[in-house]
């Protein structure tokens, strides 16, 4: 299994995911933004960061990236691809997944450990029971995800809200999203569930010298896919 990590100008997460991705035993290496090969790669993280310095709006600048092109091309063809905070932007902007992320609510840059509920959704990236809560850390600025309404309600009804802000006790309220995100909104996946975004950083919290290992989910079970797929 080797993972394909791209760096784009502004990017900062790229070694935590390398880093992350090894010590569950797999291979990760580094792709530069103005690469166009990505064969060999089984898949792509798309890191954190502040891609071209968040210039225009989060993702706006990075989305036209040579490599963009490529990753769309992967993901298309099925191939795995997960974003992480600024790789969840980037892949709102390239069309990737549905919606858009704002500022967040309170106009304040945040940074925490915070509890994500699992849904029950298509996503082929985490294999988690609906209902089971994992604690992961925000570091974002624009993390309010919003769509228009029909949006929203083909999210649903596809089951491609992967994670939601919740309560320790596993309970949605209106305040759970400490950035004001539409329905509490954490992680989205695309209609084919190879496509995932979300906006905390599972990366951080794999090595249990970071306290915790939930982060190990995001990146086991794909791992897991693609070896059943090739057989």
């Amino acid at each position: 299994m080797r993972f394909g990590v791209v760096i784009f100008p502004g990017s900062n997460c790229e070694q935590d995911a390398v880093h992350a991705v090894r010590h569950l035993g797999f291979e990760a290496d580094y792709v530069w933004h103005g690469d166009t090969d990505l064969s060999g790669f089984d898949a792509l993280v798309l890191p954190g960061g502040f891609s071209y310095g968040d210039y225009i709006r989060t993702g706006a600048v990075a989305r036209f990236s040579p490599v963009m092109g490529e990753v769309v091309r992967f993901a298309e063809r099925g191939g795995p691809v997960i974003g992480i905070c600024n790789g969840f932007q980037i892949l709102t902007e390239a069309h990737l997944l549905p919606g858009a992320m704002l500022r967040n609510s309170g106009l304040k840059f945040i940074c925490r450990e915070v509890p994500l509920r699992v849904e029950d959704s298509c996503c082929e990236w985490l294999d988690l029971m609906p209902g089971d809560i994992v604690h992961v850390p925000i570091n974002h600025n624009e993390g309010n995800f919003v769509c228009d309404p029909e949006t929203l309600v083909r999210l649903q009804d596809n089951g491609q809200i992967v994670l939601r802000y919740a309560e320790e006790d596993g309970s949605v309220t209106p305040d759970s999203a400490p950035n004001g995100a539409l329905d509490s909104i954490a992680g989205i996946c695309n209609e084919r569930g190879n496509v995932f975004g979300l906006m905390p950083h599972p990366e951080r919290v794999v090595d249990p010298v970071s306290g915790r290992t939930d982060g190990q989910h995001f990146f086991t079970a794909i791992a897991r896919r693609v070896a059943e797929v090739a057989g």
